[in-house]
């Protein structure tokens, strides 16, 4: 399940980035700011994957 996860968040991550770049690319700050919380989630999902991995 550990290897699902993190392609999830990774795939989280990226689309906040796809996001994001819309966002900016088109001038709604609203997507923007969208695509920056989904990468943050993302990243913290991620940090917490590699904690539970380091105490296995």
């Amino acid at each position: 399940m550990g290897a699902e996860d993190k392609i999830k968040n990774k795939a989280e991550e990226m689309l906040g980035k796809g996001k994001e770049k819309t966002g900016e690319a088109t001038d709604d700050e609203s997507m923007a700011r969208e695509g920056r919380n989904e990468q943050s989630k993302g990243n913290l999902k991620q940090a917490g994957e590699k904690v539970k991995d380091a105490f296995k």
